[in-house]
């Protein structure tokens, strides 16, 4: 009978009746111990409470300081395979973020670090900014860590990409060297973690819009 708390004791609030109902399922399948580890969508809105709903400024500049050094924009020279499957997944990404927020990025090869144009990083920003909201930001942040790319974060929410093209396109190196070299059980198991909190941070984003 008594109002849920966030670790730092504000009170759990979300904007949307579906948004409550995703963290009101979260806590009707535990069980006699609270598991926090098969509860992301809990996680992200206490952090969101209590961490972000005080530094949202903070936190879009932080999400647009991935645009500077975006992974889409890093290309590998060879072999031509890996070549290939970047271009796939990640053409589209930087074509999205032309058309729709006129921001022109630049390409580089290798880990040989490139200057953003300031206009295009400016453009990133305005799009950030329109994400209204203390829980859709939240959101936004922790897809943009899980995939290093706020471009690709940003195509996800304006439903340019569906959420398994946008984690694909997030895991396109990852993905050729597994074709390569085969599948690491313990580096699937971290990335299946990562999978069920952008999985979360994704419907989250959807029900606080709703």
């Amino acid at each position: 009978g008594r109002p849920a708390q966030t670790p730092g004791r504000n009170r759990i609030a979300l904007p949307t009746e579906a948004a409550a109902r995703l963290v009101a399922d979260e806590w009707q399948v535990q069980k006699e111990q609270i598991d926090p580890a098969t509860m992301p969508i809990t996680r992200i809105v206490n952090s969101a409470i209590d961490g972000v709903a005080r530094e949202m400024d903070a936190v879009r500049a932080e999400i647009a300081k991935y645009a500077g050094s975006d992974l889409v924009c890093y290309r590998a020279s060879d072999p031509e395979g890996l070549v290939q499957a970047q271009a796939l997944l990640w053409d589209p990404v930087l074509a999205f973020a032309r058309e729709k927020f006129g921001a022109r990025l630049l390409l580089a090869e290798g880990i040989l670090f490139v200057d953003q144009p300031d206009h295009a990083i400016a453009a990133v920003r305005r799009a950030i900014d329109e994400i209204e909201g203390v829980m859709p930001l939240a959101a936004l942040h922790v897809m943009t860590t899980l995939t290093g790319s706020a471009l690709i974060a940003l195509a996800l929410v304006h439903e340019h990409f569906d959420l398994d093209s946008a984690w694909a396109a997030a895991h396109a190196d990852e993905d050729y060297q597994m074709r390569i070299w085969g599948a690491d059980a313990e580096a699937l198991a971290r990335r299946e973690k990562r999978w069920a909190d952008m999985k979360a941070a994704h419907a989250l984003f959807l029900a606080s819009r709703s």
